[in-house]
């Protein structure tokens, strides 16, 4: 496959299954069983600040920071439907924000050097150009401007538990790598009635292409939140893996 038969699978599972996500994986919200904004403080005080969402959804994360008293908000997103959703909660709760349907690794009808904060939160991940997305975002932002972004952790894709005959096995708590670490290729996943296209990067594929953009890496977090490492007794699956390690990572990152 090559990128945009990757972009157009991933952009038609979002147009037609936008709904089943209405409101998921939002600010304050990083990640499943990961600690929140609220927990964090990467953003800190957004009052007046200008904001650039890339893979805005259903526009939770934008309405999170409108609340929070932004000057300006900005969303991108790869589906119309997704945009279609973020438009009416954000009408609904007296907000708005300059919308914009487009993929991220197109250079955006946006200002230039002219953005506080540009965040992502569980959308970076589907870029199929990391380095490119990641010098157009530092192009977006004022000096000293903050990139903010979460995903999915690498171990997790990584990591899986125990099987035997090809059954799942929980009852022993061990965790066997599945795929290698170092394995960035592309790979088809099922989800509800479709499928989408990922690509698992190294930690520090993300770190090096941020380095190279002109970025300075100020926190990464890769834990998972106190009731998750504290939780007793019988536990599901995905909780019970999130004791052992994390499902998701957040970056913030200065544009030098």
């Amino acid at each position: 496959m090559n990128n945009e038969e990757i972009l157009d699978i991933n952009k038609n599972y979002w147009n037609d299954h936008a709904d089943l996500w209405f409101g998921t994986t939002a600010l304050p919200q990083y990640g499943v069983h990961f600690p929140t904004e609220d927990d964090l403080h990467l953003f800190g005080d957004v009052s007046g600040k200008k904001m650039l969402e890339i893979c805005c959804g259903s526009g939770h994360s934008l309405l999170y920071n409108a609340q929070k008293g932004a000057g300006e908000l900005w969303g991108v997103d790869l589906s119309q439907k997704q945009l279609d959703n973020a438009s009416i909660l954000l009408e609904e709760q007296g907000y708005s924000a300059n919308l914009l349907c487009d993929k991220m690794e197109n250079e955006l009808a946006v200002p230039k050097n002219y953005f506080d904060y540009v965040y992502s939160i569980y959308g970076i991940g589907w870029t199929t150009d990391l380095q490119g997305t990641f010098d157009k975002i530092a192009s977006y932002l004022k000096k000293d401007g903050i990139f903010i972004f979460s995903w999915h952790h690498t171990l997790n894709y990584c990591i899986a538990w125990s099987c035997k005959d090809r059954k799942v096995v929980f009852d022993d708590d061990k965790l066997v790598m599945s795929k290698s670490y170092f394995d960035e290729s592309y790979f088809k996943m099922p989800v509800h009635d479709s499928e989408i296209v990922l690509c698992n990067r190294k930690l520090s594929t993300y770190i090096n292409a941020l380095a190279k953009a002109g970025f300075v890496v100020e926190q990464l977090v890769e834990e998972s939140d106190d009731d998750t490492l504290n939780a007793t007794g019988e536990l599901a699956p995905k909780t019970r893996k999130a004791k052992m390690l994390p499902l998701s990572f957040c970056i913030k990152a200065r544009k030098l």
